[in-house]
Parts: C-alpha cells; sequence; structure tokens
C-alpha cells in the first residue's frame, strides 16, 4: 500500500489533535492531563503515528517535547486541514442561520480605535448573532518578521486590517489596498489651539505633545514631519507606544500629538478630539485588507470585507 494511501486510510483527526497538543505544551503528561486521558495513552499514540509514517515525529529536549522537521510539516498541514474543517463548519451553521458565524482580525491599534467599531457597528447592526474576535497586532512587525504576517499563515485569525507599509512579496498572501491614510496634528476639542483658523507647525514647537517612540514605523513619520517643515522634535514630548494614552494626553486640552486621519474620521467626535488646519508633508500611508491566498473564506469573513469597502468607498483613492 502506497504511504498517502495508507496515511488516508488510518489517520484520524483526534491523531493530528493530539500531536499538537502535545508539541504545543511540550510534554506527553501535560497533553494527557489536558485530553483526559492518560499518559502511556499519549506515548502510544504517538509511537503508532510515527510507525505509520515512517519518520519520528517528536525528539525529548532540555525544554521538553520538540517536533522534528517531520513533525513540524505534518503540524503545519494539519493546522490547515482543522481551519478548512473550521471553516467548513461556520458556513454551515450560516447556511443554516445567516445572521450567526464568526471571523478573526487582527488589526492596529489605530484601526482599532477609528475604523474598526464603525466597521463592526454596521454588521452587527444586520448580522446581529455574528461572532468577531479581534487581535491587536503591531501591524509593523508582521510585515518586517520572517515569514511575513505568521498570524495569516499560522490561521490564527481570517485577515488583517491595517496599514500595508511595504509590498506583499509573498506568493501565498494577497493585499486589497482601501485608501490613503494622511497624517494630522490632533489636539483635544477645547485646546486652544482649534480656534485658530491658521495655524502652522512651527507655532506648536514648544508647546507640549505626546508621541510615539521615534524609533517605531509609526513613531518615525513624527519624525519625518516635523523635518520636513524643518524643524526637530518637540523638546516637551512625552513618549509612549500606547495610541490610548495620546488620546487621553489630548484630553487634557493642553498636549498636541500626531494621528492617523482615519481614525478622526471615524472617531474624532466621539473622542473629542479635532484635527488642527495643518497640511503636513508627509507621504500617507495605504489602509487594506492582506488575506491568505488559496484559503476558503468564511461567509462572515468575507462580508467584513464587504463592509470595509462600502464604509471607505468614499474616502481618497489608492494612487
Amino acid at each position: 500500500m502506497e504511504l498517502i494511501d495508507r496515511v488516508a486510510y488510518r489517520l484520524k483527526l483526534r491523531d493530528l489533535r493530539l500531536l499538537d497538543t502535545v508539541v504545543r505544551l511540550k510534554s506527553m503528561v501535560k497533553a494527557a492531563a489536558q485530553l483526559n486521558i492518560s499518559q502511556p495513552a499519549v506515548s502510544k499514540a504517538i509511537a503508532e503515528l510515527e510507525h505509520m509514517l515512517g519518520v519520528r515525529l517528536v525528539d525529548r529536549g532540555r525544554q521538553g517535547i520538540e517536533p522534528t522537521p517531520h513533525g513540524r510539516a505534518l503540524l503545519k498541514r494539519g493546522a490547515a486541514i482543522f481551519d478548512e474543517l473550521r471553516q467548513g463548519v461556520t458556513e454551515m451553521e450560516f447556511l443554516s442561520d445567516p445572521t450567526a458565524g464568526e471571523v478573526r482580525i487582527a488589526t492596529s491599534e489605530t484601526m482599532a480605535a477609528g475604523l474598526l467599531p464603525v466597521l463592526i457597528a454596521r454588521l452587527t447592526a444586520q448580522y446581529p448573532r455574528v461572532s468577531i474576535h479581534v487581535t491587536q497586532s503591531p501591524i509593523g512587525s508582521l510585515q518586517y518578521r520572517n515569514p511575513q504576517y505568521h498570524d495569516l499563515r499560522d490561521r490564527d485569525v481570517d485577515l488583517v486590517l491595517g496599514p500595508i507599509i511595504r509590498p506583499i512579496g509573498e506568493d501565498d498572501l494577497e493585499a486589497e489596498p482601501l485608501f490613503d491614510d494622511h497624517v494630522v496634528v490632533a489636539a483635544g476639542s477645547d485646546n486652544p489651539w482649534v480656534r485658530r483658523r491658521k495655524v502652522q507647525l512651527a507655532d506648536l514647537i514648544h508647546e507640549p505633545w505626546c508621541l510615539l517612540p521615534h524609533d517605531t514605523v509609526a513613531g518615525s513619520r513624527s519624525v519625518d514631519a516635523f523635518r520636513a517643515h524643518g524643524l526637530d522634535v518637540p523638546p516637551r514630548s512625552v513618549v509612549s507606544n500606547s495610541v490610548q494614552l495620546q488620546i487621553g494626553m489630548l484630553a487634557t486640552q493642553r498636549y498636541l500629538t500626531m494621528l492617523p486621519s482615519s481614525l478622526m474620521r471615524f472617531s474624532g467626535s466621539r473622542l473629542s478630539i479635532k484635527a488642527l488646519p495643518i497640511a503636513l508633508s508627509v507621504k500617507p500611508r495605504v489602509i487594506g485588507i492582506v488575506t491568505l491566498k488559496n484559503r476558503t473564506m468564511s461567509p462572515v469573513a468575507q462580508l467584513v470585507i464587504q463592509a470595509a469597502r462600502a464604509i471607505t468607498k468614499s474616502m481618497a483613492k489608492v494612487k
């Protein structure tokens, strides 16, 4: 019997789940406890799986059980199998009840504060039983890590919504640009500078600012904005990688910051913040959706993408 025929005949989904649990917990004892079976049963199942495939799948090391290259290959494809199965079950649930289903989204903090609440509100108004799981991720690190967008490749999320900082250089990823996101100077709605009709960036250099770290992908844009106007970074600055702190400091009506224009557009009124009339010489950033090619998209994930397109349709097109 050929190997593929033997595997198709004898391999069970529970064997893949058991192997995944052992590798994830790095212990057969812990895996047995989680799966509510005996440790000898776990050892026997792994041994039978290795015998059937004719290769060693796990090794014991100082840090616990680790997968061999053969084990990693099987687990990688096994993740795709379980993902397709999950998508199939989700699609069946959606066909039975079009108001139900789930989607998993990875997004940036600024998208979570701006566009995403509007998108979710629109979607759940029409589909009230939809379940949406949102993971806040530093989109820059997702794109600069190797491989890119590991959350998608590991099938931990269905799609990524956020800035597309660099070209997608991987054949298994697909990016759909939605709009250009500019940088604006933001202030609390009662900040005295809001009442000024004409303001230049140089006028604000000695005001208190709250800015993202200068050496981050997002924070470097603020540095570029000041330098493009022939200015140094303001000396009176609170530096933090938290957008929530930026917004909180604006609420004091003293501090200024730089934020994406989309956050101001979708949540400016809710957050009681306004953009000052300053045109910054910084190239806008493309906002879009990244998905995994050749992967079955659940109906709810498709609805999220359709809603994102509809909401951003009137915004400036990406050039």
